[in-house]
């Protein structure tokens, strides 16, 4: 009896060092500079996020955070880097829904797991993603549009960044809820299909308020909805597409993430710090700026926002029969 208490006893003192160990390594993080991956190219919105954050983590960490853009395979050889780096908390990503939640399902040979393959640090803005027509398509809003595609089956063309992206997946997903059909034509990325869909050569899209609404603005495209569960705080009067179609929801996210098995207590406090910057008024108006709504969540929450897109837009995917380039 006494050797089985004293073995209990070692077992509970070895876990309340260890607890010791990573609290007290939490504590002296970092010692050196951190690298912040960003898995495209410099000048959009995930880029401009991470520079925020990164400027406003380098004075509170006390050492420099430095944005690495590496951009390339739909944001999978960045995020790959991170999957394979050491869960010290040097090497961090700002990653989105689209890699780790639809890229999986989408691509056949990936180079990690969405989920599995990292540690969840926190959410960190939504992209207030929008439905514009070209002015010359005679509907003013989603119930208009609906009946104009449903007179013109397959004439209705919807731009798209190219097979897979969430501009082509928030289409197809209105074609299936909305009981319409109309005609994909994907581009190479996002501004070439915004430029032809103010041009007139298509007349549908689906894409962030950061390539349309100044558009919207000038007249020469018009907003329909908001594909949000929820009306925009930045948009409080236009729709979302789900008013008109129940059950139609399309969020477009953006998280930190580390490599797995980080420590517990090293997760608590970039946490922390991370939603501290997002929750700080000229972040918040900086980002609002560019439509992009900040968010805060803790580590769990945003592992089952994880988790949850990652299984709903995979099986959309695979039902839809939907494949990446």
């Amino acid at each position: 009896m006494r050797s089985v208490l004293k073995s209990l006893l070692c077992g509970a003192a070895a876990l309340a060092l260890s607890f010791t160990g990573q609290a007290g390594a939490a504590d002296a993080y970092p010692t050196k500079p951190v690298t912040l991956i960003v898995p495209w190219a410099a000048g959009g919105s995930t880029d401009i996020l991470a520079r925020v954050l990164s400027e406003h983590l380098t004075k509170s960490l006390g050492q420099p955070v430095i944005v690495d853009n590496k951009p390339g395979a739909s944001g999978n050889i960045g995020s790959a880097m991170v999957a394979r780096a050491q869960p010290d908390g040097y090497t961090l990503l700002i990653g989105s829904m689209s890699t780790h939640a639809m890229n999986p399902a989408l691509m056949a040979n990936m180079p990690f797991k969405g989920v599995e393959d990292f540690t969840p640090l926190g959410l960190l803005a939504y992209v207030t993603n929008t439905m514009v027509v070209n002015p010359s398509v005679p509907a003013n809003n989603v119930k208009e549009l609906i009946a104009y595609a449903r007179a013109n089956p397959g004439k209705l063309a919807y731009a798209s960044a190219g097979p897979g992206s969430t501009n082509h997946l928030s289409a197809v997903l209105f074609e299936k809820m909305a009981g319409v059909q109309m005609l994909h034509v994907p581009y190479k990325g996002g501004a070439p299909a915004v430029v032809d869909t103010v041009a007139g050569q298509t007349q549908l899209l689906f894409s962030a308020g950061t390539q349309t609404l100044t558009h919207v603005k000038a007249g020469k495209l018009k907003l329909l909805a908001v594909t949000e569960a929820k009306r925009s705080p930045l948009l409080p009067n236009v729709p979302t597409v789900g008013e008109t179609i129940p059950g139609y929801e399309l969020s477009v996210w953006y998280g930190a993430f580390g490599p797995k098995n980080m420590p517990p207590a090293l997760v608590a406090k970039l946490n922390t710090e991370i939603n501290r910057v997002m929750s700080l008024p000229e972040v918040k108006a900086k980002m609002d700026a560019i439509g992009v709504e900040t968010a805060t969540s803790t580590p769990q929450e945003f592992g089952k926002i994880l988790r949850r897109d990652a299984d709903r837009y995979g099986k959309l995917i695979k039902e839809l029969g939907i494949h990446g380039e």
